[in-house]
């Protein structure tokens, strides 16, 4: 995405130095302390990838990693990143642009719907083409479901940048007698380059982390694979070094994603005016061809899935509605929802507020420890925890505070991006006064900076609650014997093929993320001043 500095009409003070006393006293020390211990918990699971690797031995290694299964797995993987990032990308950016920069009927009305498969789980959507065609399965299975789940991680960024590009540089271009299409494709796409790169980063990264829809179409992956394998020999070796490949995966995608955003300049000097961006004006074909594409995706990202609850819905009647487990199920996922976002967002506020208020080597270090780890899948987290909880914390093995953990370490820089937005927008002379009179930094912090950030906190907490409501594999390893979330509850009727009583779990965890949504479509119109 482009940088504050590049939107039009909007003034930018010059950069303050550290006010003095700020770092450099008790506050700043406990600040500091609080972030290191935020970020050595975050190292728990790097931590155990390498511990196990080097207490199984190089031979033992060689033996579990180099076999025909995992060279299956990896092919599996590799194959479903390549095939599917290509066309979440194409398909992302075709609704954006056509939602933003053309004269589309509607065109408000389907950036809406373009959105709305974020609420929409992903095994919820496997579990909707399984009811609708039982012998869907496999590598083209796994391809068609991830797209549809997906893709609005693609359009949604992918729009806001459309929306706040400059678009003097469109018109210098077409002056020079650039046709549409080659103003779009040698002015335009380039400016997308950081965005897209950054969208399709995270749906790779969801695609390595993915075991429900995956294990339901019946596709191998990594993820899937380290679950059975937990499952039937509980923390193996095996298991463990699957994991540790899938880390390295995740790494290699890490480094590709930085290595493809290369080092290109996509600010432009001065403010700049505000103005109206560039519409094309389609032709009646190129329309109907258009509106064709918004029709089919949102047949297939929202029509299937809400055709298939209500089938089922209407099949099962009113016995599936069994109340006496839907709301305990959907009691402990608010519960959990709740007190895992209040944790995340207190976790990320130390790290935030070193990041605004005394950026330098050491906050970027921490700062990148949580990146790191929230960019493995839910799975490995999983494991780091059962090893480090049997061996060295036996009292809280398998209880809800593992679980609290494990959605801290995964969830943390979704609080931490809205947090530090946020801190930014509070003088720091605010916060010295409120010390000068007697506050102790801690007093000063909550009263004064946190009062005025709370706004960004409360929708990094939202994003927070949305992650933790959907999260299936760490709930299933880590959830002490009878707890039921709305996922998990969803995820024993699916496997039992109770696909009535299922249905349920899904149309509640549904309408929970619609209005967490909502909200995120309708800041990103904000950001952009529409």
């Amino acid at each position: 995405m482009l940088p504050e500095s590049s939107l039009p009409g909007i003034a930018h003070a010059a950069p303050c130095k550290r006010p003095h006393g700020v770092f450099k006293s008790r506050g700043g020390t406990w600040v500091t302390g609080l972030s290191v211990l935020v970020s050595l918990l975050a190292l728990l699971p790097i931590a155990f990838v390498i511990g196990v690797s080097w207490q199984i031995g190089w031979a033992q290694i060689e033996a579990l990693v180099w076999r025909p299964r995992v060279g299956e797995l990896l092919a599996n993987t590799v194959l479903l990143v390549l095939l599917t990032l290509p066309l979440c990308i194409l398909l992302g950016v075709a609704l954006a642009w056509l939602t933003e920069r053309t004269d589309l009927p509607g065109r408000r009305f389907w950036s809406l719907l373009a959105v709305a498969p974020l609420a929409v789980p992903a095994f919820v959507h496997s579990y909707a083409w399984v009811s609708l065609v039982p012998s869907i399965h496999g590598l083209p299975a796994g391809v068609l479901v991830s797209v549809i789940a997906y893709f609005p991680f693609l359009y949604l960024p992918v729009a806001a940048t459309l929306r706040r590009l400059d678009p003097a540089i469109e018109d210098v271009a077409e002056s020079l007698g650039l046709k549409p299409w080659a103003v779009f494709f040698r002015v335009v796409l380039p400016q997308l380059r950081l965005t897209i790169c950054g969208g399709a980063l995270l749906v790779g990264l969801h695609l390595l982390a993915e075991y429900g829809l995956y294990a339901m179409i019946r596709f191998d992956t990594f993820t899937t694979a380290i679950f059975d394998q937990f499952k039937s020999t509980f923390n193996g070796p095996a298991a463990n070094m699957l994991a540790a490949v899938l880390a390295l995966c995740c790494l290699a995608m890490l480094t590709v994603e930085s290595a493809a955003r290369g080092h290109a300049r996509y600010a432009r000097v001065g403010s700049g005016s505000a103005r109206e961006q560039r519409i094309v004006v389609l032709d009646t074909g190129t329309t109907l061809l258009s509106l064709g594409l918004q029709a089919a995706t949102c047949a297939l990202a929202l029509g299937v899935p809400l055709v298939t609850l209500g089938k089922w819905l209407l099949a099962g009647g009113r016995e599936v509605w069994q109340f006496s487990e839907l709301l305990p199920a959907l009691e402990q996922t608010v519960l959990l929802g709740v007190a895992g976002a209040v944790l995340t967002t207190c976790a990320a506020v130390p790290i935030a507020w070193l990041s605004i208020r005394a950026p330098g080597r050491l906050q970027r270090i921490l700062e990148g420890c949580n990146y790191i780890t929230s960019s493995l899948p839910g799975i490995v987290v999983a494991l780091a925890l059962v090893t480090v909880t049997i061996h060295f914390a036996r009292p809280i093995y398998q209880t809800t505070m593992t679980v609290l953990l494990a959605y801290l370490l995964m969830f943390l820089p979704r609080a931490l991006v809205s947090l530090r937005a946020g801190i930014a927008q509070a003088p720091v002379e605010l916060e010295n006064m409120a010390r000068s009179l007697g506050r102790s930094p801690g007093r000063a912090l909550w009263l004064i900076t946190m009062r005025l950030a709370a706004p960004s906190a409360a929708a990094g907490a939202a994003l927070v609650f949305l992650a933790i409501t959907n999260e299936l594999t760490a709930t299933l390893l880590l959830a002490p014997n009878g707890t039921r979330t709305l996922a998990t509850g969803f995820w024993a009727m699916t496997s039992e093929i109770d696909y009535a009583a299922a249905a349920p779990y899904a149309l509640i965890m549904i309408l929970l993320s619609l209005p967490l949504t909502g909200l995120l479509y309708h800041q990103s119109k904000r950001t952009a001043g529409r």
